[in-house]
């Protein structure tokens, strides 16, 4: 007998959307090793030399330009991609998609970015038959995760569950699962082993990430932290960010040995385990692992659009809070100094009650009932 084969479809605009869809993976193979999974950035895959370039456009676009950014996701805010639009993409990106999913033949398509759901949607009204599971990896539901064909979605909150109806979607294909985090984020770990691998000391520490793309770029920001340096422990995680890496590195405010600079890693849990504050850019991901770990969270400069909508969830459910001004970082680290124990207590209360919020089995658990009501 064939095993069951569930495809994951991610895309490569940041990085949080393939680690949803590993966590999935990793969730289904854990509960059900009949069940063979495949982990794909469709664009990526279809394209690995023109992906690259389009994946640098879009940061450069939010980088730069994120009041735009801000308009275009708020103008496609209520209704779906129109089917123009989603021809468009399929042809022009996604042209050997349906050749990918006739070679792998999988029992369900599972989609953790907006631009596969709307393909493998096409591809539906079209006549393929698959099973299409779409998980919506923000704290909001914008009108592109929403297709007519999407079979059942996989929302983080209730709030986006209501919002989704609010867009047409019927009550009966929503299942409110929490954001999938891998599993490794649900391990408790030993403070003093990560130190050690790490090279870090036991004194309050701060956790700086950017997302997948390294975007800490704040000079006032990092400028106010830095003044800290001989009181706080800094860990910069840049993400695939090099040059900025290298610009940081050269940086005489940052030429300390209570400061790190990393690029990429997959050590993350470690590194949230062991430090008492982050401060990140508020990813949906990042945000839930953050959660996930108990760590207290501080949000700044959200890109318009969904990381503002995430960052409003966190801070409305008492998980993080917005810095206002680069001031706000100097008030923070203060408090950090002389209310450590605090610090710790807070930590260990966000832990005690993050069971209350997300349960990193649900979305595993979900995908495998809808494919057993399949059969």
């Amino acid at each position: 007998m064939r095993k069951k084969r569930i495809l994951l479809l991610s895309e490569g605009f940041g990085s949080g959307h393939t680690q949803a869809a590993h966590a999935i993976s990793v969730g289904l193979r854990r509960h059900s090793p009949s069940v063979r999974t495949r982990v794909l950035e469709l664009g990526a895959f279809q394209h690995p030399t023109i992906a690259p370039w389009i994946f640098s456009a879009y940061r450069k676009t939010i980088t730069s330009q994120p009041k735009l950014f801000g308009k275009l996701y708020k103008s496609k805010y209520k209704k779906e991609l129109n089917r123009f639009t989603s021809m468009a993409l399929h042809r022009i990106f996604y042209n050997a998609t349906e050749e990918i999913i006739e070679q792998l033949q999988p029992d369900m398509i599972v989609c953790t970015h907006m631009f596969p759901s709307i393909v493998v949607s096409r591809l539906k009204r079209a006549g393929l038959t698959t099973p299409l599971v779409t998980v919506i990896t923000d704290y909001d539901a914008h009108g592109t995760w929403v297709g007519s064909e999407v079979d059942h979605y996989l929302v983080s909150a209730p709030e986006v569950k209501e919002k989704l109806i609010k867009k047409g979607v019927s009550s009966d294909i929503i299942s409110v699962t929490g954001m999938p985090v891998h599993p490794d984020f649900w391990k408790p770990m030993d403070r003093d082993e990560i130190r050690s691998e790490f090279g870090l000391k036991d004194m309050p520490t701060v956790l700086f990430m950017g997302g997948g793309w390294g975007l800490i770029k704040e000079d006032e920001l990092i400028y106010r932290a830095s003044r800290f340096s001989d009181r706080v422990q800094m860990i910069f995680c840049l993400g695939n960010n090099e040059k900025l890496r290298e610009q940081l590195s050269e940086d005489p405010r940052l030429m300390h040995p209570n400061i790190k600079l990393m690029g990429y890693t997959k050590e993350i849990g470690k590194l949230m385990d062991v430090a008492d504050l982050l401060v990140t850019k508020p990813g949906g991901m990042t945000c839930s692992e953050g959660l996930a770990k108990g760590i207290p969270m501080l949000f700044y400069n959200p890109i318009p659009g969904q990381e503002e909508e995430n960052a409003q969830y966190f801070i409305d459910n008492g998980y993080g809070v917005l810095i206002g001004s680069p001031a706000d970082i100097e008030s923070w680290f203060g408090k950090l100094v002389r209310e450590h124990d605090r610090f710790v207590a807070k930590r260990q209360a966000l832990r005690d009650n993050r069971k209350n919020a997300t349960n990193p089995d649900v979305c595993s658990e979900v995908i495998l009932s809808l494919l057993e009501q399949q059969a």
